[in-house]
């Protein structure tokens, strides 16, 4: 093949190479560039203190994606769980933890009647999960024009929700757009138990429990139809796999190839520009850097039009949470909580009240003084990322705003906030200081700089129902092509959104080959 029908693919993540491995398998000359020395991008493990390997920012596999796992035989490259549907425990401070099995309680303090309500609620929360699942894989349709295919893709989802039934259907408008805290109040009675749903529904995001657009982000974590579960290896082994399928399908991936901008031929783009200075061509670039950096950085906004860059500056794209690494001489014991529990995926979210006044001092840029937490303890199950006889304790932290910049202010805000996140540990593992051997705390900004998210946000930008579908990352840029001939995107940014779930890596393949075959 010509240089010019060579795809590159800006950025090994995964959907970076899920979109690698379906153009590959489809004929095309395909070339990965990563910045890291490692594929991966958010979805790597690495050691964080020396014997101890983490999933470093990616925490638990949710969403991914069963058609494209099958497709690329990820279980015959290597991938395969340390413990699959983990269990989900309320810890209380003082009184019985609350284990939530779906939508079962395998054990703790919840009353007949919030038992059967979380029953019904799990399910119909699952029925509506289940309308955005089908939306994973399919190419959401333009606002306006497009002709027939569009029309036809439109009423597609609209069929999906009328087939949810009259009452059902009437429920699904009513709540999609609405905040998890009036939704828990009307169906539950027990704090604790609205705590722990009020958690899954903001964990990741700039929102509370009283944010509209948090029974939306629900309903999206819901989506992959399967509970969390733990990768033998971290999170990185996920994307060795992916590697491995595109590699078989003949990508070439280079790694510590950092991308410095997109090169451009009048309307097209012609490559890429290394920040070692090297420029390779190509005829087709695919970008898994996030849609700011992309278009504002990578291109540049003076190449595209004006009302465009303003819509693309504006995505609101600025993360909340941070992610907390331990290294502990000795497994964690956690106040009344049974030994065969600790290793299943603890949460710090008493009530939605509590998660509410945590996210309340993000609002103002301040990091909250008593966070909500999502813990696991990753070496009950895989001993490999640890010495002999130690632990590493992981968790995703609410809430720390996006501050930018480097030096002692960062510095001192990160090891006040750290502080702050172990006190409220102790609360509940009282001996925990007594066996840590090193702790690591990665801010937004820290996320930002490590993993290259523009605003260290993990799904490159809110999942809002104006940054949703049709609608994602901005009007304009919702079918993976770009204004810009040539040029794609296939990250987070686009749809169906955040999570390590690949298929906007698959439907931007998708869109390439469309548009070659248009030509």
């Amino acid at each position: 093949m010509t240089e010019s029908q060579r795809v590159i693919i800006v950025g090994a993540g995964h959907n970076g190479l899920v979109c690698a491995a379906y153009l590959a398998r489809a004929g095309r000359q395909v070339l990965v560039l990563e910045a890291a020395d490692q594929v991966g991008g958010a979805a790597v493990t690495r050691e964080f203190a020396p014997g101890f390997r983490v999933s470093a920012c990616a925490h638990l596999l949710y969403l991914l994606d069963a058609g494209i796992s099958r497709d690329l035989d990820l279980a015959g490259h290597g991938l395969k769980l340390a413990r699959g549907s983990l269990r989900t425990v309320a810890l209380a401070a003082e009184g019985e933890h609350l284990v939530l099995d779906g939508g079962r309680v395998a054990a703790g303090p919840l009353g007949a009647a919030d038992g059967a309500a979380l029953a019904e609620f799990h399910h119909r929360m699952q029925r509506f999960a289940r309308v955005l699942a089908k939306q994973h894989n399919r190419r959401p349709p333009r606002i306006a024009g497009g002709g027939r295919s569009e029309l036809m893709a439109a009423a597609l989802l609209g069929f999906d929700i009328r087939r949810l039934g009259r009452d059902d259907m009437r429920e699904f408008l009513r709540i999609a757009g609405t905040n998890i805290f009036d939704i828990l109040e009307e169906s539950f009675a027990s704090p604790q138990l609205k705590g722990a749903l009020a958690l899954d529904a903001v964990l990741g995001t700039n929102l509370g429990p009283r944010s509209n657009n948090s029974m939306l982000t629900l309903l999206h974590r819901l989506s992959g139809n399967t509970a969390p579960g733990l990768p033998v290896g971290g999170m990185g082994a996920v994307t060795a796999a992916l590697a491995a399928a595109a590699q078989r399908a003949g990508v070439t991936v280079r790694t510590s190839s950092p991308v410095a901008r997109i090169t451009l031929a009048g309307d097209r783009v012609s490559g890429v520009e290394l920040e070692s200075g090297e420029t390779l061509a190509a005829g087709t670039v695919v970008s898994n850097a996030d849609p700011v950096r992309t278009l504002l950085t990578l291109v540049g906004a003076r190449h595209l039009e004006a009302g465009f860059a303003q819509r693309v500056h504006h995505l609101r794209a600025k993360g909340t949470a941070a992610k907390l690494h331990l290294a502990l001489d000795r497994l964690p014991e956690f106040s009344r909580l049974a030994a065969e529990q600790v290793g299943e995926r603890l949460v710090i979210a008493p009530d939605p009240v509590y998660v509410e006044h945590a996210f309340d001092h993000s609002k103002y840029g301040q990091s909250s003084t008593a966070p909500v937490l999502e813990i696991t303890i990753p070496t009950v199950h895989d001993a490999s990322l640890a010495p002999a006889g130690k632990h590493v304790l992981s968790a995703v932290v609410q809430y720390a705003p996006y501050i930018a910049g480097t030096g002692a202010d960062a510095d001192a805000r990160r090891s006040q906030f750290l502080e702050r996140v172990l006190a409220v540990l102790e609360t509940y593992s009282p001996t925990l200081r007594q066996h840590l051997i090193a702790a690591e705390l990665l801010m937004p900004a820290d996320l930002e700089r490590e993993f290259r998210l523009t605003g260290g946000h993990w799904h490159h930008g809110e999942l809002a129902l104006d940054q949703f579908l049709m609608l994602r990352p901005v009007p304009g840029a919702a079918q993976y092509a770009m204004p810009i001939g040539g040029l794609y995107l296939c990250g987070a940014g686009c749809h169906p959104g955040g999570g390590v779930m690949g298929s906007a890596g698959g439907n931007a393949a998708r869109a390439v080959l469309a548009a070659e075959r248009s030509r």
